[in-house]
C-alpha cells in the first residue's frame, strides 16, 4: 500500500465518520512571530481548540505538511526527517477517548491491516497537573481485547515482557499543554507505537523499552486528549472537551509495507536512488540528510509564500539545509553537473499532484538551490581547508565566527564538524564575537526560534485588523495585481509582503499611510460573516495566498475592504489607533515588503 493509498484512505475512513476534509495550509505560518514554519497539522485549528467555531463544524480531517526546525540534527537514523506530512482528525467538542482511540485502532488494523500484535500504548501516568488517565487504559484494554490480545499494563523497567506487556504510564511524556500562562489548553495523550522487529543496539541502554533511541519501536500516531485549561491554582477540566490526533505519513507508510528505514518508502525512495546513482560511494547518513534536506528546502521555496536563504528568520534555514546538503554530497562524492537540480526535479514529480503549487513555482525552486549552492561552493573548500588547522580539543568562539563569517559556516556545521573530530566548540565565545561586530543572525536561544501558537494580544489583534486595511490601501495605490504573500506579526508591529515588481515612492507610502488612517478614523464596523466558498469568491472577497481553501470560510468586511480570513479582529477600526509606516524594502524577486506600527 503506498503513501497515495494511505493518504486517501485516512480522509475516506473519516469522512465516513462525518468528518468534513479541512486542506492544507501554507508550510510558513500567518500571522504568528513565534512560529517559524507549521510543524504539525493542529496549528491552524488553534483557534477553534480554544473555542471559535469552525465553518466546517466539529468533526475534522486532513493531512499538512510540517517543518520541524529541531530535527534537524537526528536525520540520519532511519526514522527522523524534517519535512513530513502528517495525518490529523479533530473532536471539537464533539466525541471524545472512546470513539477516537476505537476508530484509530479499526483504521489500523482493519484498514491498513497492520498486526495488533506489534502495536503498543502509551498513557499518562498522572502527575501534580492532573489524575492518571484511567479512561483511556479501560477503553484500550478493551479495544486490545476485541482484536484477539490480553494486553498487560507494564512499566518502564529491566526486561520488560513485550509478548504481554502492551500499556505503558510515562508523565512528561504523555503530557501535552499549549503553554503557561493561564487560559491555555492541555490535557493527557496516547501514543502510538509500531515494533519494527529490529534488534536492540545495547549502545543505548541495556534494556529496551519504547521510547528507546535504538529505534525498534517507532511512534505512528498520538491522541490528544484536551481536557483541561490552566487557571491560577492548577489544571481545570472543561466542559468542551476536544481530540487532537496526528500520525505521521512517512512512519505509517514504513510500518504498513514492513519497511526497516523511511527513506525506503515510495516518498524518498526515488530521491534515494538517484542520488545513489549518482554518489561516487555511499554513506547512509549522509544520503538520508541530502535526500530530507532537498525535499524540505523545495517545499520551503515552492511554497506560495516561499521563502529564499538569507540569514534571517526562515531563510536562515533554508540556507542551512541547502549548505548541510552541499556538504553531504561532497561527503559521497555526488559531483554531476546538475545533481541538486536533478534531485529538486524528482521531488515535485513525487509530489505534483498533491502540491500542484511546487511545480507551478518549479522554476523558482531551481534558481534559489542552484544560487545558493553555488555561493556556498566558492568558500567550502577553503573553509574546510581552514577548519582542518584547527587544532585541539576546543575551537574556540573566534575562530568559530571566522568561519562564519568568512566561509559562511554556520554553527551548527561547525559544531557537527567538530563532533567528527572529537571537538567541542565554545558557542558562547562564537556568540559573543557576532554580537561584538554587530553581524549576528541568529542564536539558537533568540525568542523567535522557539515553538509556539498563535499570539492573539489585544495589540496583535488591531495589527492583524491592520494589515486588512493596508492590503486594500496598496492594491488601491499601486493596482489590482497587488496581493498579498505572506505577513508576521509581534505585539510590537506587523511585517506584511505582497507582490509588486519595484520599490514604492515615497509619495505612495505616504498616500497609502493616510488610506489607512482614513479608514480608521471613519471608526467602520468590522463584520464577520460565514460564507459558502463559492459565494464569497462571487462577491469579490479576496482569498490570499492561493491556498486551497474549505467549502466554508469566514469573510470580513471593512467598508469597502473584503477579504477571507480566520485571524483575530478588533470590533471596530477605531480600536486600531495611528497606523504608521516605518519600512518598505525588497523581500524576494517580485515580493516587497512593508513593516509598520500603530500607537493608540
Amino acid at each position: 500500500m503506498n503513501s497515495l493509498e494511505i493518504r486517501l484512505k485516512f480522509l475516506d475512513f473519516y469522512q465516513k465518520k462525518q468528518h468534513s476534509v479541512i486542506p492544507s495550509v501554507s508550510i510558513i505560518p500567518e500571522n504568528d512571530s513565534t512560529l517559524l514554519f507549521v510543524n504539525s497539522g493542529m496549528f491552524p485549528l488553534v483557534p477553534y481548540l480554544l473555542g471559535e467555531k469552525h465553518p466546517q463544524g466539529k468533526r475534522l480531517v486532513n493531512f499538512q505538511r510540517s517543518f520541524r526546525t529541531d530535527d534537524i540534527e537526528e536525520i540520519g537514523d532511519q526514522r527522523h526527517t524534517t519535512f513530513f506530512e502528517m495525518l490529523g482528525n479533530w473532536s471539537l467538542g464533539d466525541y471524545f477517548k472512546q470513539e477516537q482511540l476505537e476508530w484509530w485502532f479499526e483504521f489500523l488494523f482493519q484498514v491498513l491491516k497492520l498486526d495488533p500484535k506489534r502495536i503498543y500504548q502509551t498513557v499518562y501516568a498522572g502527575s501534580d497537573l492532573a489524575p492518571r488517565d484511567e479512561e483511556s487504559i479501560k477503553v484500550i484494554k478493551r479495544l486490545y481485547s476485541f482484536y484477539g490480545i490480553d494486553a498487560q499494563e507494564g512499566s518502564v523497567r529491566k526486561g520488560i515482557d513485550f509478548t504481554k506487556e502492551k500499556i505503558f504510564s510515562y508523565q512528561e511524556k504523555n503530557w501535552w499543554q499549549r503553554g503557561d500562562a493561564i487560559g491555555e489548553l492541555g490535557g493527557p495523550d496516547s501514543e502510538t507505537f509500531y515494533d519494527t522487529g529490529k534488534k536492540h543496539n545495547p549502545v543505548f541502554g541495556e534494556f529496551c523499552h519504547l521510547n528507546c533511541d535504538c529505534g525498534r519501536f517507532l511512534e505512528i500516531g498520538n491522541s490528544v486528549f484536551i481536557q483541561y485549561q490552566k487557571t491560577q491554582e492548577s489544571w481545570q477540566e472543561i466542559k468542551n472537551k476536544n481530540v487532537d490526533f496526528g500520525g505521521g505519513l512517512e512512519r505509517i507508510t514504513m510500518a504498513v509495507n514492513n519497511l526497516e528505514n523511511i527513506f525506503q518508502t515510495d516518498l524518498y525512495e526515488p530521491i534515494v536512488s538517484l542520488i545513489k546513482k549518482q554518489a561516487g560511494k555511499v554513506n547512509q547518513k549522509s544520503l538520508e540528510v541530502i535526500a530530507d534536506h532537498v525535499k524540505a528546502s523545495v517545499f520551503i521555496i515552492g511554497d506560495e509564500k516561499g521563502i529564499s536563504p538569507s540569514n534571517k528568520h526562515q531563510g536562515y534555514f533554508v540556507r542551512r539545509l541547502i549548505r548541510r546538503l552541499v556538504r553531504h554530497a561532497r561527503l559521497i562524492d555526488l559531483k554531476s553537473n546538475n545533481w541538486l537540480e536533478s534531485l529538486a526535479e524528482e521531488t515535485i514529480k513525487i509530489y505534483k499532484d498533491i502540491y500542484p503549487e511546487l511545480e507551478k513555482n518549479s522554476s523558482r525552486i531551481i534558481e534559489e538551490l542552484i544560487k545558493e549552492q553555488k555561493n556556498f561552493e566558492k568558500t567550502l573548500e577553503k573553509g574546510l581547508k581552514e577548519f582542518t588547522k584547527l587544532k585541539g580539543k576546543l575551537i574556540t568562539g573566534q575562530s568559530a565566527a571566522m568561519l562564519y563569517q568568512s566561509y559562511g559556516f554556520p554553527i551548527e556545521m561547525i559544531e557537527e564538524l567538530a563532533q567528527e573530530r572529537n571537538q567541542e566548540v565554545d558557542k558562547k565565545g562564537f556568540l559573543e564575537e557576532l554580537e561584538k561586530h554587530k553581524e549576528m543572525s541568529r542564536t539558537s536561544s533568540a525568542g523567535v526560534f522557539k515553538g509556539g501558537l498563535i499570539n492573539q494580544s489585544q495589540k496583535t489583534t488591531r495589527l492583524h485588523t491592520a494589515t486588512h486595511l493596508l492590503l486594500f490601501s496598496l492594491r488601491k495605490v499601486l493596482g489590482q495585481e497587488v496581493f498579498q504573500k505572506g505577513s508576521n506579526i509581534t505585539p510590537d508591529r506587523l511585517r506584511f509582503d505582497f507582490s509588486f515588481p519595484r520599490k514604492m515612492t515615497q509619495e505612495e507610502i505616504i498616500k497609502v499611510e493616510e488610506i489607512v488612517n482614513q479608514m480608521i478614523k471613519q471608526d467602520l464596523l468590522i463584520v464577520k460573516k460565514e460564507m459558502e466558498l463559492k459565494d464569497a469568491l462571487k462577491e469579490n472577497f479576496l482569498a490570499s495566498f492561493g491556498e486551497k481553501y474549505p467549502d466554508k470560510v469566514i469573510t470580513y468586511t471593512i467598508g469597502d475592504s473584503l477579504e477571507i480570513c480566520h485571524g483575530p479582529h478588533v470590533e471596530r477600526t477605531s480600536e486600531i489607533g495611528l497606523f504608521k509606516i516605518i519600512k518598505e524594502e525588497a523581500s524576494s524577486s517580485g515580493i516587497r515588503r512593508i513593516k509598520a506600527i500603530v500607537e493608540s
